[in-house]
């Protein structure tokens, strides 16, 4: 039973995709990531180059649904597909012989990402409403991230345990979110050109001489209903600097993380 319900509008990739010569995969494509660390943007981005026949819409897979949609990583279809899987023995047995990648965010500005998600219109779970309030205290919407409340929201050292670290132990390939945005920042350079060279490598993906163009789509943010200026509510009443105590907060829940993660 799912206790969240996420409120987002439909974009255009479907249509913007079938303007371009697509290859398919040749192996099942995973894009596995900790919630909130720019899934949204790494997934319309990797959509640009996969035939849309190929992609696994049906939904962002998590652990408590995944039996819903084992097709996703059929061999026999080579599908792309995205989500936020914790990591469990049963579920690396699954992906052995998918494609995957972890997607991560400094923990610092995570919670940040979060906050203004969990405040905001387009996140509605059952007994949260409080925190959406025009008088709710900010530093209480940053502690409920990174302490968490059962059953709605993981708390931060759960969620970055087990989407995150006990993978990368597992040999998945790290992507951080901030060097992503940055090749972004700098599409026309050759630092850029061998970010992107090495993330669609890295996904089995041939890169296209017109990869450029095909990444400008896919990153445009009026395409995803995540971003930051399309969420409605008080998210834009969320810091964009996490105070020292939140630091504190969640180098205390999680010693090491940031170092782990490449952030220290």
């Amino acid at each position: 039973m799912s206790f969240v319900r996420i409120n987002v509008q439909p974009d255009t990739l479907d249509e913007e995709n079938r303007t371009f010569v697509q290859q398919p995969l040749k192996q099942p494509l995973f894009l596995n990531s900790v919630p909130k660390s720019g899934s949204h943007l790494l997934r319309n981005i990797i959509r640009m180059f996969v035939p849309v026949e190929s992609q696994y819409q049906a939904e962002f897979i998590q652990h408590h649904f995944i039996q819903q949609h084992l097709a996703a990583f059929d061999h026999a279809r080579n599908m792309l597909s995205w989500g936020h899987l914790f990591y469990m023995d049963q579920f690396k047995a699954l992906l052995a012989n998918v494609r995957q990648i972890i997607l991560v965010r400094d923990p610092y500005d995570w919670v940040l990402a979060q906050a203004r998600f969990v405040s905001s219109n387009e996140f509605q779970a059952p007994g949260l409403d409080r925190y959406k309030a025009p008088d709710a205290p900010v530093e209480e919407v940053l502690n409920l991230v990174i302490e968490g409340t059962r059953p709605q929201l993981a708390p931060l050292a759960i969620t970055y345990q087990y989407n995150a670290v006990l993978w990368l132990q597992a040999g998945m390939p790290l992507v951080r979110y901030e060097e992503l945005v940055g090749a972004l920042r700098n599409l026309e350079t050759d630092e850029s050109e061998a970010y992107f060279s090495s993330l669609l490598e890295t996904c089995g993906i041939g890169r296209p001489e017109d990869w450029r163009e095909r990444v400008k789509i896919g990153s445009d943010r009026k395409q995803s209903g995540t971003a930051r200026e399309n969420l409605t509510g008080i998210a834009a009443k969320i810091p964009s600097k996490l105070p020292d105590r939140q630091k504190r907060m969640v180098d205390a829940a999680c010693p090491g993380l940031r170092r782990l993660l490449g952030y220290e």
